[in-house]
């Protein structure tokens, strides 16, 4: 018998780079099979800051009130509208005028119908007391009451300008300026008499406003007030009524750099020019 002839092919072995290769892909295989999807990540925002932050947009006061402001006290409230301190605590039946609250909505005009009965109120704080200042709580008034009262109380009438007396004698060392200076300084010697530029009624005398030292405001109708700051000593108390030219404190430096008094005229609150009333 004859042997089968078995054909002979040359072994072909892979070059080193194909070795590579291969052992490449195997582990990429590998790895696909055991590594798990890739998810999108999340974007994480931080609202810790704006939790509990956002505080209600109040509106407006109306006409004839005011929302109270952080620093605010009822006795410059009162100066700045032209009215008595106590009037105000009254008309919104405040009882310790040294604790009014931020955004608390105070009536700043005379309401309409009868005039309302003044409560017994606590005094007023001197001006470094910590009691003097608003405190941080809030409070709201309804406003359609509001609006409805402040229709019917504009009926007020207007006063004419007001003549008014040099309420001391001594040179103007500085002069009325609006936004700088909210009326004259008139220097003089220390005692020397202050008088009441015109008659009236004293609504605040004390020393619980920040930057006027002993202090006397006089009311002298529903438009005009002015206001007497830096005594040495005051000479009238609330609620008297004094004549024009009528002597209610002595001039002196208290919260003051020098010996002078600072006079102001209060229109409707706000500060004028008292030269144009002075005669």
């Amino acid at each position: 018998m004859s042997k089968l002839a078995i054909p002979q092919y040359p072994l072909i072995l892979p070059t080193d780079g194909l070795r590579v290769l291969l052992a490449l892909a195997v582990a990429f295989c590998l790895a696909a099979c055991s590594t798990p999807p890739r998810t999108k990540q999340a974007t994480i925002t931080d609202r810790s800051s704006t939790i509990g932050a956002t505080t209600p947009v109040l509106e407006a006061a109306a006409p004839g009130f005011y929302r109270v402001k952080r620093g605010d006290t009822l006795l410059r409230i009162a100066l700045d509208n032209g009215q008595s301190y106590r009037d105000i605590a009254a008309w919104n039946n405040i009882t310790d005028p040294n604790l009014i609250e931020v955004d608390q909505l105070l009536r700043v005009r005379p309401p309409p119908g009868p005039r309302v009965s003044t409560k017994p109120i606590e005094p007023l704080k001197p001006a470094d007391s910590k009691d003097a200042k608003a405190a941080a709580d809030k409070k709201a008034a309804p406003k359609k009451v509001e609006e409805k009262e402040v229709t019917e109380a504009k009926a007020d009438a207007v006063d004419p300008p007001i003549k008014l007396s040099w309420p001391a004698k001594g040179k103007v060392v500085e002069e009325f300026s609006e936004g700088k200076n909210k009326g004259i300084d008139i220097a003089g010697k220390l005692g020397e008499p202050i008088q009441a530029a015109s008659d009236g009624k004293v609504v605040y005398a004390g020393n619980s406003l920040r930057g006027y030292g002993n202090l006397v405001i006089v009311k002298h109708d529903n438009t005009y007030l002015t206001a007497y700051a830096h005594n040495r000593s005051l000479l009238v108390k609330e609620g008297d009524s004094v004549r024009k030219g009528q002597r209610i404190a002595e001039m002196g430096d208290s919260d003051a750099n020098m010996v002078k008094l600072h006079f102001e005229v209060r229109l409707n609150g706000k500060p004028v020019n008292p030269i144009q009333f002075l005669q």
